[in-house]
């Protein structure tokens, strides 16, 4: 019964009896009360689109920031042609405005909130542990202050979002890493 389902499915020719063994499959409450609640509001969402991931990232950072009385902060990508800066900003726009799908997997405008969860996308330093699909929280962005822009780049995020146009460098808590500083006096 369960491999005609997927028949189906595959050829979209889903029907009602399809949708309750489906519901069968489901595990916990019939419904939830709300995504903001524990434990649902740190499970992981899984998503088939580069774009769906992206857009509830972007979410989670704007009410994530809002929670904690903070502008949302977001790095600006610093596209280039032939090594030199991009000066057309109606060209900047549009490259901002790109899926991360079509920028070899780079956003445009990145969202970053004290205590959020990232992940390495590349080792860094394997014999540290700092390798590729190591989880980590971001703790701080370094940046010169003239770096900042409040020019609104996207309608994805709210007016007082704060744009840093040239990061220094982030900071990043690894618990897993092999490094033997600890860095607990960070402002």
């Amino acid at each position: 019964r369960y491999r005609q389902l997927l028949d189906r499915l595959r050829h979209g020719q889903c029907n009602y009896d399809d949708y309750e063994l489906l519901q069968t499959r489901v595990v916990g409450q019939p419904s939830i009360e709300s995504l903001h609640d524990s434990p649902w509001n740190k499970a992981p969402i899984l998503v088939f689109r580069n774009e769906v991931r992206t857009q509830i990232n972007n979410k989670a950072a704007i009410h994530n920031a809002t929670q904690m009385g903070h502008p949302p902060m977001v790095c600006v990508a610093q596209d280039t042609c032939k090594g030199k800066a991009i000066e057309d900003a109606i060209l900047l726009k549009k490259l901002l405005e790109l899926s991360d799908s079509k920028t070899e997997h780079l956003p445009g405008l990145l969202p970053f909130v004290p205590g959020m969860p990232v992940i390495l996308t590349q080792n860094i330093a394997t014999e540290l542990g700092l390798i590729n699909g190591i989880n980590g929280i971001f703790r701080q962005l370094v940046y010169h202050e003239e770096s900042i822009s409040a020019e609104n780049l996207s309608e994805m995020f709210p007016n007082n979002t704060q744009y840093i146009r040239r990061p220094i460098y982030a900071l990043i808590e690894i618990v897993k890493s092999k490094i033997e500083c600890k860095l607990q006096d960070l402002q």
